[in-house]
């Protein structure tokens, strides 16, 4: 067993394909919307299909708010260890903090030699790795007197001036697999990143023991280094193998990960927009849940209760103790009253366009003031808060979006192709959304349909009938609303001026959309909370 307790965080993999560059783009805005706490770029600078990664990080870095960033790995052997010292430290201060350095050795010699890069042996590779590392953290302590001085077989810097420091203490992963590397990453590195697809049964308890008994001899802990790993699979409805069924299997399976073999972060390769929705959703949440049981019984703090997410390498300056979801989502132990806060409406209007009559929605019942709740039935409730906070989050991207659109900088076909790929675009933003991933994660015995959690909390409270029905009705009118958006953007390209159209379209969206929000968590948190989602 080699739990290290760090927090679990979970990413995303993606492809950095340039054939429709907006798409990686798209996809890592979507990875921070739906709830993920790191987007990773693989890094093959010889590979004429894809977008260069660094420009790509830098690009996605403005983009994007809270999300972390990194490579995985850099390709060490093109990229000149001072010169992405302060490429690395300059994006994490314009990011606030957002950026860690996956590195590699070197691999697809051929490829490498031909862009210029020196061939290089695994021995040699190693060892020019070590030198880089100490480049890079002489390049970023700042404070130390005099230049950097390293005088190496394969990387020099005699008498480069140090700096800029970057935002916050920037973790070094290494993507590691042989003894040499294991080792090195337990001596230097904040992380290991190997890849699950490239591992036998075994190397990760194997992969530990080398990295903790190295980290040990420097005179480090090994709960130093973070273990992180890299995952591909497929959701099915039953199991057929490993990483390879339901959500609740996964989270199984990567749960058993976390707590035998140390991994706290864990790294989904896809560019399918649907799967990464459902690991945020379902998997991660799951995960969480199994891990922090198990710590919780073996008198550990559970340490993945609120899903603090600091960097392995300490604290952010800029931003210490980021959490990758709202600050109020908390784990509630055992039972207590109900402490769920639906998020007010702070009946601010943009449009002059009332789509529905405010003061007519009705009420459900009172909640008896000396009922108590489980730490499971609250959570119940704080995932619709959780799933309404992700369509907060697209429809922010959206206002930013149409004001690009409005000066140029994005075109109309653009700003409508990642609007499609939002979740509210696809018409599942409403409690579908909840009980889809929800409820998956609490039964499987169930069809999607027996268990859509309108037609259950029509069933379990007759009381909530008539609010139940204005929500449904508001859900038609915010389709509709949506699909003024995009006929105002269609209208924009035809239109001399049609900006303020535009703009009158979202701001009918941002009103409406928040109101009912705000509307629905009112009156179902406590009754989901009370009466489940099944």
């Amino acid at each position: 067993m080699s739990d290290y307790g760090h927090p679990l965080t979970f990413g995303s993999f993606l492809t950095p394909g340039n054939t429709e560059p907006a798409g990686p783009v798209g996809l890592a805005m979507l990875s921070e919307q739906v709830g993920l706490d790191l987007v990773t770029f693989q890094d093959h600078p010889y590979q004429q299909a894809f977008l260069d990664t660094w420009t790509l990080l830098s690009f996605v870095a403005a983009r994007t708010e809270r999300v972390r960033l990194a490579a995985n790995v850099t390709n060490l052997p093109l990229r000149p260890p001072a010169v992405l010292a302060r490429s690395v430290a300059s994006l994490d201060l314009l990011s606030s903090g957002r950026i860690e350095l996956g590195l590699g050795a070197g691999a697809f010699w051929d490829a490498i030699e031909a862009m210029g890069g020196r061939r290089l042996t695994p021995g040699q590779g190693v060892r020019a790795l070590e030198e880089a590392i100490e480049i890079i953290r002489q390049i970023w302590d700042a404070d130390a007197r005099g230049g950097v001085r390293v005088d190496g077989e394969f990387h020099r810097a005699v008498g480069a001036k140090r700096g800029p420091a970057p935002a916050h203490d920037v973790g070094i992963w290494l993507g590691a697999y042989k003894p040499r590397m294991l080792a090195l990453t337990g001596r230097r590195a904040d992380g290991w990143l190997p890849s699950l697809a490239y591992l036998q049964p075994g190397d990760l308890a194997r992969g530990n023991t080398v990295i903790d008994d190295a980290a040990t001899e420097a005179g480090r802990s090994p709960r130093d280094v973070r273990r992180l790993l890299n995952v591909n699979g497929r959701f099915t409805a039953t199991g057929r193998g490993p990483l390879d069924g339901p959500a609740e299997q996964w989270a199984e399976e990567l749960a058993d990960l976390a707590l035998t073999d140390g991994v706290s972060t864990f790294i989904l390769g896809t560019d399918d927009p649907d799967d990464l929705r459902r690991f945020a959703a379902e998997v991660a949440p799951a995960t969480q849940e199994l891990v922090a049981a198990e710590r919780g019984r073996g008198g550990d703090t559970p340490a993945t209760a609120d899903r603090t997410v600091p960097s392995p390498g300490g604290p952010t300056r800029a931003a210490a103790g980021r959490t990758a979801r709202p600050a109020r989502t908390r784990a509630v132990l055992g039972s207590s009253a109900f402490a769920v806060a639906p998020t007010p409406d702070d009946g601010v209007r943009r449009s002059d366009v009332r789509v529905w009559d405010e003061s007519a929605r009705p009420t459900g019942p009172t909640p008896d003031p000396t009922r108590t709740y489980t730490a499971h039935e609250q959570a119940g409730a704080q995932h619709l808060i959780d799933v309404h906070d992700g369509l907060r989050s697209e429809l922010a991207q959206i206002q930013d979006l149409i004001e690009q659109v409005a000066a140029g900088l994005v075109d109309v076909g653009a700003a409508r192709s990642h609007i499609n790929t939002m979740t509210m675009r696809q018409n599942k933003w409403t409690l579908g959304t909840y009980c889809e991933s929800y409820c998956r994660v609490v039964t499987t015995h169930h069809t999607l349909e027996d268990r859509a959690l309108f037609p259950h909390l029509r069933r379990a409270d007759s009381r909530l009938t008539p609010v139940i029905d204005r929500l449904e009705a508001e859900h038609h009118a915010i389709h509709d609303v949506l699909e003024g958006v995009d006929r105002a953007l269609v209208a924009f390209v035809a239109t001399q001026d049609g900006t303020a159209e535009l703009r009158a379209a979202v701001d009918l969206l941002s009103d409406t959309l928040l109101s009912h929000l705000a509307y629905e968590e009112r009156e179902l948190v406590e009754p989901i909370a009370r009466l489940g989602a099944h």
